[in-house]
């Protein structure tokens, strides 16, 4: 297969390897160009063949399109292609001489606001697009609210169609401003504000000579500059064990390791650590990686890690260090955005997952919902419908060690799971957030409990 454009010399293993990742999603509206950007930034950056533009140039045909509809590059779906909407997550991976990427095409319809949750989980930023046209519209404040939750670190601001209102920069000036606003008051860390066309490709690879005022980078630029710390090390280390290997053969017989991937920080052999819930203490003995022996592991390796002492660990346990292990607790208080069609209601029986461990809960109290337009808070609302946001307090038949989200996206979440059918219900973020209520006494709270 060859390029679209002229051929360039591929990145080598080893440049590949020295670049970093950076995992972005983008979120908007429906019709404000999400598809179409994604597109136009993998058509640009020369990280499209052939035989996909051939079959996005056939199927802009089969539209009626007298040019080739970039927005197919990640519509996949029939559905998707017939209406012209994004229905599902699309992921593609795609590289340039600086960065290699994960990017994350996600719906705009509120319907499809849970998979914009699935997309910006693990991202560390998020475009969020807006219609020079319509300007911030509820689903922006939808999706901003969500990104904030989430803890993305980085949130840009591309407002498309510049186009259609003349490139004004007055236009895109009071759409930064009042979306700028409304972001940092959720606490959004860092904005970065792009006027783009991604139908024309201003400022999504190149620089506009249609937008001579604006000084600032395109939105490859800025993704391939933008600070992103990948090293965790510094963060409190945690290994949820995935699974326990015991070959018991002639040449490993007394072999016991505890296999997983570390979820934050450094581990190393000699250092004592805790296994929970069960709050056992030893020390590492031994780190196998890719079935070499290392004396030290960090944030997103897989490893095996061996024991000095025989304590009891199975899959679902943490281990941690014994200096800095976390509280263990049955007792939920979270921020929770609904997914599920099926109502969050109090006294919902659920499982909570949280790493690798699945346990039975209780949906004990709704304490509040977040109304989106004026971030205010609905107290006691009772249920969740889908796309809601709200805390909860949920109360497990085991105890959890549990982090902040604050201080670990990783240790920090959890999922609800309706134990009827497997159905994700509720994705959470332990601890406060801009959503946190002022706590609720309820006299009940301690009655009536089956754990």
């Amino acid at each position: 297969m060859t390029s679209t454009t002229e051929p360039t010399e591929p990145l080598s293993v080893e440049q590949l390897s020295a670049t970093t990742l950076l995992r972005f999603a983008t979120a908007g509206s429906v019709d404000d160009g999400k598809s179409t950007l994604v597109g136009r930034l993998l058509h640009d950056s020369k990280s499209i063949l052939t035989d996909q533009l051939e079959a996005v140039e056939h199927a802009s045909r089969n539209r009626g399109q007298d040019t080739p509809d970039l927005a197919l590059l990640t519509d996949g779906l029939r559905a998707e292609r017939e209406q012209g909407i994004t229905i599902d997550v699309a992921y593609r991976y795609f590289a340039t001489a600086r960065r290699r990427f994960i990017l994350a095409d996600t719906p705009g319809h509120v319907q499809y606001t849970r998979n914009m949750v699935t997309g910006a989980s693990t991202a560390d930023l998020a475009v969020v697009l807006v219609d020079a046209r319509n300007g911030v519209i509820e689903q922006t404040r939808r999706h901003a609210a969500v990104a904030a939750l989430l803890r993305v670190p980085h949130v840009v601001l591309a407002v498309n169609k510049m186009d259609l209102v003349g490139y004004e920069e007055s236009v895109f000036a009071a759409i930064a401003q009042e979306f700028t606003a409304y972001a940092s008051e959720l606490g959004v860390p860092e904005i970065t504000a792009i006027p783009i066309s991604a139908l024309a490709g201003d400022n999504v690879v190149e620089p506009s000579a249609n937008m001579d005022w604006y000084g600032g980078p395109t939105v490859l630029e800025h993704l391939e500059t933008v600070p992103v710390s990948h090293d965790l090390a510094h963060c409190h280390a945690r290994l949820p064990v995935q699974y326990v290997i015991r070959p018991q053969t002639a040449e490993h017989p007394d072999y016991r390791g505890y296999a997983g991937q570390i979820a934050a920080g450094t581990f190393r052999v000699g250092e004592q650590v805790t296994v929970l819930p069960s709050g056992r203490t030893t020390t590492i003995s031994g780190i196998d990686l890719l079935g070499k022996p290392v004396d030290a592991a960090w944030t997103t390796q897989s490893v095996t890690v061996l024991l000095a002492d025989d304590v009891d660990v199975s899959r679902g346990d943490l281990l941690v260090p014994s200096k800095d292990a976390p509280p263990t607790t049955q007792d939920v208080e979270a921020t929770v955005c609904h997914v599920a069609d099926e109502a969050l209601t109090v006294g919902h029986r659920v499982l909570l997952k949280h790493g690798t461990r699945t346990v039975k809960a209780i949906v004990k109290d709704i304490p509040s919902r977040l109304t989106l337009d004026d971030l205010s808070l609905h107290p006691h609302p009772g249920r969740l419908v889908a796309n809601d946001i709200g805390r909860v307090k949920i109360r497990t038949a085991e105890p959890l060690p549990l982090d902040s989200y604050a201080d670990s996206r990783r240790t920090g979440a959890f999922i609800l799971i309706d134990p009827a059918d497997g159905t994700t219900l509720t994705a959470g973020m332990v601890g406060e957030s801009f959503a946190a209520p002022q706590p609720v006494k309820d006299e009940s709270d301690d009655d009536g409990w089956d754990f």
